[in-house]
């Protein structure tokens, strides 16, 4: 058996994210400790009765004592708080990271709390599903998915790189990149397609109170996605968009100014630039799938797949 890279590791936040961790770090042997941490008592009770790690506690500054590695995955809104509770616990070398889809705000509310020696780097699994909870993980979430990093200017390359290789053993690709950049790639390939799919589900809803048609009954497979999308925890996504605001608001400013066109297209019925757009759009689909992002399988590829538990 391969000897672990880490000693002890510690999960602060045990849902999607944190559980398929637990789930993968004991699978792939990364380490001889898995503490975990949860506000909730009923939430940490059933990661315990789920064999998630060795030791269990709803205070995070106990779960990081001695780690090496401590993982932080809770709503971006909570991540300064977090870091200042644990940050007298932490001791000096371990590294400490997160996995929150925003960076720049992540970085403002946890950096002033790092204590020196501490290595802070900031991450982001780009993994995840519209389910949460310990029961919603699987080790096999981060298999070939990318992790971005955002270093900061003095962030220690051994570190970088023993992090880097934890994600590896996870199954993720590794990519590094400015907070900035990330905050608006992110709010473009994830942030927009959830608000837009709240706000069709939300719509849709009205729809079906108002004119007590069959809506949600006759939804069709685009419909069904965008419901998959919707279901996502509120809590996270509420504060993704407080705390990417300025990246969000701006693609929606795009995205408004390229449906207004769309609008004129149809009313216009210039059927060719809408064979234009549809062409245009169904080889980005294709290309998503070519780099293996996604499953080219019917019934929008997620029926007749299910994830393994481990």
């Amino acid at each position: 058996m391969v000897e672990p890279l880490l000693d002890r590791i510690a999960l602060i936040g045990i849902g999607l994210i944190g559980s398929s961790l637990a789930r993968v770090v004991r699978r792939e042997n990364l380490a001889r400790h898995i503490a975990i941490s949860t506000r909730s008592a009923k939430t940490l009770e059933r990661a315990e009765e789920l064999g998630l790690g060795n030791s269990y506690t709803t205070d995070p500054a106990a779960a990081v004592a001695d780690a090496d590695l401590v993982v932080v995955s809770v709503p971006v809104g909570s991540s300064g708080a977090v870091a200042e509770e644990i940050a007298p616990a932490l001791k000096r070398g371990a590294i400490l990271t997160d996995v929150g889809s925003t960076k720049s705000s992540v970085i403002a509310q946890m950096a002033p709390h790092v204590p020196e020696g501490v290595h802070f780097i900031p991450g982001h699994p780009l993994a995840g599903t519209e389910k949460s909870g310990p029961d919603a993980g699987f080790a096999e979430l981060f298999e070939n998915r990318w992790c971005i990093f955002t270093p900061l200017a003095d962030t220690d390359p051994q570190a970088l790189e023993k992090l880097s290789e934890f994600w590896r053993r996870c199954g993720s690709n590794i990519d590094t990149m400015d907070a900035e950049h990330h905050d608006r790639t992110l709010a473009i390939v994830s942030h927009l397609p959830h608000i837009i799919a709240y706000n069709i589900v939300g719509t849709a809803d009205d729809l079906e109170t108002v004119t007590k048609s069959e809506v949600i009954k006759y939804s069709a497979s685009g419909f069904r996605d965008f419901t998959r999308l919707a279901a996502s925890d509120p809590t996270m996504w509420r504060d993704v968009c407080l705390h990417n605001r300025e990246a969000i608001l701006e693609m929606l400013a795009r995205f408004s100014e390229d449906l207004a066109s769309l609008q004129r297209a149809i009313r216009w019925g210039e059927g060719d630039k809408l064979f234009e757009l549809f062409t245009r759009t169904r080889a980005i689909r294709r290309s998503i799938i070519e780099a293996g992002q996604d499953i080219d399988a019917p019934d929008f590829g997620r029926q007749a797949v299910e994830h393994p538990k481990s």
